[in-house]
């Protein structure tokens, strides 16, 4: 990997950004924000596992400048990966991607990936321990919880309060939208091997039942605040694939996420509209519904019911990080989400 970019070029981009985004919050955003666009046309980005390596992250600018020149797309989401997973999980890393998320025009949407903290132990990542290494990310990240980051920015519901300003969830153009924090690394509990463990520590058992438990919890609320507000759809963002069809997992791989698997089946089944599952991960676009009746993730993870109104769309990235995705919310008489991949220009 190349140096990383100066530190007075983040600085100097870092204090640039700030000062327009605070200047932005006194948009009309800040005025029913929650309810803004209800019915309109509305249309956004998603991206994930990027900037991977010295040549994305000479890159990365300029593909967000490409993102922002895109006169369709309103907001943005990255779901998670800000680095790849053999490169070390420095604050001096962490500092510059923050520095390019201000970058966005505009509002940005964030859920951390594995690379960022739960696979931070590794030698080669610099034997962090991940615990505080996600504390790291919250802090910096996340020091405006309610709002997105960007240099526009709206209001979110989020869980600050109870220590998880990563999960949020808010409504645009008729839709709910939640992100939450579900990770690769059978969502954090794979054994922090570059410590010199083989089985999850007590600390990290907890964490990860913690953050579940807040994970659900804001799904829970998302569903809620999309029957009181008679949604077409909801919109779930996460940095973790549950359902990767390349390879045949062990219960060691993807066994922490069956509460959460659960927890989807149960919200979407008693949804009466359509429900979006965004994700990044294993690196290459596809499209499916895994919790349809006869689905074999049914039977993999153990759960009850299915969910057939519930389809997922995994982003490319990584080496396949060659497009962004355009998500389009439909008119009343058309699919309620369409999307097509956009590939960057330089």
């Amino acid at each position: 990997m190349r140096p990383v970019r100066t530190l007075v070029a983040s600085i100097t981009l870092a204090l640039t950004a700030a000062s327009v985004g605070a200047a932005a919050t006194a948009t009309a955003e800040d005025h029913g924000g929650h309810h803004a666009s209800r019915g309109a046309s509305y249309t956004f980005a998603v991206i994930g596992d990027v900037p991977y390596g010295a040549d994305q992250i000479a890159a990365f600018p300029r593909w967000i400048q490409q993102i922002n020149d895109d006169p369709a797309v309103q907001s943005v989401v990255h779901v998670g990966d800000i680095k790849n997973g053999s490169s070390v999980c420095s604050d001096e890393y962490f500092q510059m991607i923050r520095s390019d998320f201000n970058m966005f025009e505009d509002p940005l949407v964030y859920t951390p990936g594995d690379n960022e903290w739960t696979d931070c132990h590794r030698t080669n990542n610099g034997a962090y321990n991940p615990l505080e290494r996600l504390a790291k990310v919250r802090d910096l990240f996340y020091d405006h919880p309610g709002r997105t980051l960007g240099q526009d920015t709206f209001r979110v519901e989020s869980q600050a309060r109870r220590g998880f300003p990563e999960n949020v969830v808010y409504s645009r153009a008729g839709l709910t939208f939640v992100a939450a924090n579900v990770t690769g690394s059978n969502n954090g509990l794979q054994p922090w091997s570059g410590l010199g463990n083989t089985e999850p520590t007590p600390e990290q058992r907890r964490a990860v039942a913690q953050r579940t438990r807040a994970d659900i919890d804001a799904l829970s609320s998302a569903f809620r605040t999309a029957k009181q507000e008679h949604s077409r759809g909801v919109v779930v963002m996460q940095q973790a694939d549950m359902f990767d069809p390349t390879y045949t997992p062990t219960w060691n791989d993807i066994g922490a996420f069956q509460s959460w698997v659960q927890a989807l089946i149960d919200e979407s089944s008693r949804f009466r509209g359509p429900v979006y599952l965004f994700d990044g991960d294993s690196h290459a676009y596809n499209t499916d519904k895994p919790l349809a009746a006869g689905s074999p993730w049914l039977t993999t993870y153990g759960v009850r019911g299915s969910a057939d109104n519930l389809t997922r769309v995994t982003v490319d990235g990584s080496s396949n990080n060659n497009d962004y995705l355009r998500v389009t919310v439909g008119g009343r008489d058309e699919p309620v989400l369409s999307w097509e991949r956009v590939p960057y220009t330089s």
